[in-house]
Order: structure tokens, then C-alpha cells, then sequence
């Protein structure tokens, strides 16, 4: 499937602390659970477990049955064990579904938008990963730790302003009649243009962040053929001492400057992209969401 196609992932507020990003990011469920209200089924509580157990060894203690008890003790060891396993997943779910309920204005799900703002979002995530998953990136040279800094606060703002949208654009639907009657469209139209411009300014937004990252794609292109070209500008001297021996003299000298003239090139166009791609993001950076 085109990745282009895929509903966008669950964003959350860099802001927060480490810890509870690492939490929220790992309970999507649990996410789930908290946006539509759900709480824990009490009534299913582990410790109800132990009640049979209980229930057997009182029998057995007041009838006076010793094989009745040892049975109780049995199926009671039995239940303990399971108890302890089911008693700290349960705390765990819980306290993470509270996790969830305070910070809910703090992550967005991809069922929170509406199916064009979905992937208007997945269009942002996509220009991110392909800028973070750069080599230019990774070897910083271009600014790494801007990027790790500046990109995932600009698809959480992108990503909140989509959620509104899609909330309006419900709104919008439910309260505009399908069929106006005659005389009343421009009464309703300046709402409509405002939910339009919105629209029109995250995607242009968008476009910025997709123009970043196909700079440093291309970057990415040209420092790959810089790498290889380095590999071979170490063996340049057997290429030289080859063709001095196997081609007339003025031959020869030119056959050298075109490799140096070669390798000159390729090192100018990386330079450039790497310029053009911090160009780019120069652009992001003076047009914040923020």
C-alpha cells in the first residue's frame, strides 16, 4: 500500500514530560478507551477471585472435611498466583487510562480527524520521517538537533489546528442545510470561506515542510555520490599512474583534470544541496505555527 495512503499516527505534545510520552506512546488502546469515555469494569476487579477459594475453606473448616480444605488450599494457591498477574496488569491499565484522561488534550488520535485532515497530517509525518531518516541528518550536517526539536512541535501544532478543523467541519455540516434557500448562500458563506482558508493555510504549511524535506532528500543523493566519489579519490593515483601508462601524454593530461574536475563538481553540487536544504528550513522556521 502507498505509505501516502496510510491514516496518520497518533501525535502527542513533545512538551511533555519524557516519562509520560513514553507512556501515552505506548497504550494507543488505552488512548482509545479514555477518548470515549470508558473506565474500568469494577465488577471484574481480581480480587474477586479469591472469593470461591474462601468460601470452599470455610465449608471445610466448619464441616470438619480435611480433603475439602486441602481442596480449598489448592484451588487458593492456584487463584493467588493468578490474582498477582492479573492484579498488577489491571493497576497498570488503570493507571494508565488515568494517564490518559488528564493529558487528554495532550494527544491527538487519527479517529480524532476527519478523513482529508488525516491525510493532510500523514503528508507532514511523512516529510518529517523522511528529514529525520536522512544521512545528512544523522551526520549532522544539517542542524540534527533543531530538527529533533523544532519538526516534532511543528506536527503537533499542525496536528492540533487539524483537529479543530475537523470538529468545525462537523459543526459546519450539521448546522448548513444541504439546499439553501434562494437569497440566503451569502449569509452562509463567510463560514464557510473561513473553514476553506483555514484549510488553505495548513496546507500550504504542509507544503512547506514536504519542500524541506525533498531539499534533504536531494542533499541525501548527492552526499551518497560525495561519499562514493571520496572512496575513490583515495585510488586516484592508480587511475593517474593507469592512464599515464596506457595513453600518449597529452592524452593523458587531460583524462587527469577530467577527474579532477570530476570530483570538483560533485562536491559543489553537495555543498549546494546542503545549503539549499538549510534554506528550506530557514523558511519553516520564519513562518512558526507557534
Amino acid at each position: 500500500m502507498d505509505p501516502r495512503a496510510l491514516p496518520p499516527r497518533l501525535v502527542i505534545d513533545p512538551s511533555l514530560p519524557p516519562e509520560i510520552l513514553a507512556e501515552l506512546r505506548s497504550s494507543p488502546h488505552v488512548l482509545r478507551k479514555a477518548r470515549s469515555g470508558a473506565r474500568m469494569d469494577t465488577t471484574k476487579n481480581p480480587a474477586t477471585l479469591f472469593v470461591l477459594p474462601a468460601l470452599i475453606v470455610v465449608v471445610a473448616l466448619v464441616a470438619d472435611l480435611p480433603a475439602l480444605l486441602v481442596a480449598g488450599i489448592g484451588v487458593g494457591m492456584i487463584v493467588l498466583i493468578r490474582w498477582i498477574a492479573l492484579d498488577s496488569s489491571y493497576r497498570t491499565t488503570r493507571r494508565k487510562l488515568e494517564l490518559a484522561r488528564v493529558h487528554a488534550n495532550h494527544y491527538i488520535l487519527p479517529e480524532d480527524l476527519d478523513y482529508p485532515c488525516q491525510m493532510l497530517l500523514r503528508r507532514a509525518q511523512n516529510a518529517v520521517d523522511a528529514i529525520m531518516g536522512s544521512r545528512v541528518h544523522r551526520d549532522g550536517l544539517i542542524d540534527s538537533i533543531d530538527n529533533m526539536v523544532s519538526l516534532p512541535e511543528e506536527v503537533w501544532q499542525i496536528a492540533q489546528r487539524l483537529r479543530r478543523l475537523s470538529s468545525m467541519h462537523a459543526e459546519h455540516g450539521k448546522l448548513v442545510p444541504r439546499e439553501l434557500p434562494s437569497g440566503l448562500e451569502d449569509a452562509f458563506k463567510p463560514y464557510s470561506s473561513a473553514l476553506d482558508a483555514a484549510w488553505t493555510s495548513l496546507s500550504q504549511r504542509v507544503r512547506h515542510l514536504e519542500k524541506y524535506a525533498k531539499q534533504v532528500i536531494k542533499a541525501d543523493k548527492v552526499y551518497h555520490a560525495h561519499r562514493r566519489l571520496q572512496a575513490l579519490a583515495a585510488k586516484t593515483p592508480e587511475y593517474q599512474q593507469l592512464i599515464a601508462e596506457t595513453v600518449r601524454d597529452e592524452l593523458a593530461h587531460q583524462r587527469i583534470r577530467e577527474l579532477a574536475d570530476q570530483a570538483a563538481h560533485v562536491r559543489k553540487l553537495f555543498e549546494e544541496s546542503i545549503l539549499q536544504a538549510r534554506q528550506a528550513a530557514g523558511e519553516l522556521i520564519r513562518s512558526p505555527l507557534t
